[in-house]
């Protein structure tokens, strides 16, 4: 992707992202088992604004802990929460703190090596969530400060074409009422069934998967 796609405004990066490529090329599986690219393709976001956003981590301002979020676009910010962890992709200008949380992605890359993480054989239940995906992906605090434009062991790019399916936006998940609940600021793909949540945020039942 080029610079000034993650330096847009997040919540139009947050949907902009949904169908697009992202990955990682491994190296941290078995003993002498070779590197191998892990991720998918995107299908669920949520986006966490620069200003006025009460639920975003970086509403209090620069900390050791989420400094990587204030960083260049493109820089990847990984936080723990719950002994899981949550990736996010920086966006806008450095020093604003906003990124993009990846919440739901179809696995393509690394499927048995994601299997055996997750301790799942399911696919639907291998990266549906921000947690199973950074359990899949072997992601963690070592991840954080991350470029992942820069890094030859990242991958984002341009995947599904976005005419090929309908965005619906919903209220983040998790957000309570007084941290601006009602913004509509969850992205994710009509239908798509590694979509993390209710079934009845979709228009009709989550079975269908992206091709390409």
């Amino acid at each position: 992707m080029p610079d000034r796609f993650l330096r847009r405004r997040t919540a139009e990066v947050a949907k902009t992202l949904l169908g697009c490529v992202w990955c990682y090329q491994d190296h941290r599986g078995a003993t002498n088992e070779p590197d191998r690219w892990v991720g998918g393709l995107i299908v669920e976001t949520e986006a966490y604004l620069p200003a006025d956003d009460l639920a975003s981590h970086s509403a209090r301002g620069p900390t050791r802990s989420n400094r990587s979020m204030f960083a260049a676009a493109g820089t990847l910010y990984v936080y723990p929460i719950h002994a899981k962890h949550c990736a996010n992709i920086v966006t806008e200008p450095a020093g604003l703190g906003a990124a993009v949380l990846v919440r739901g992605l179809q696995p393509v890359w690394g499927i048995e090596r994601m299997r055996r993480r997750r301790g799942q054989a399911e696919l639907r239940k291998l990266t549906r969530g921000p947690g199973m995906i950074c359990q899949a992906m072997a992601l963690d605090r070592r991840h954080d400060g991350s470029d992942i434009k820069q890094s030859p062991r990242w991958r984002l790019a341009r995947g599904v074409d976005a005419d090929d399916f309908r965005v619906i936006a919903t209220r983040r998940i998790g957000i309570g009422a007084e941290k601006d609940a009602d913004r509509l600021l969850r992205f994710f793909i009509d239908g798509n069934r590694f979509v993390s949540g209710k079934a009845g945020d979709h228009s009709r039942r989550p079975t269908e998967q992206l091709d390409g």
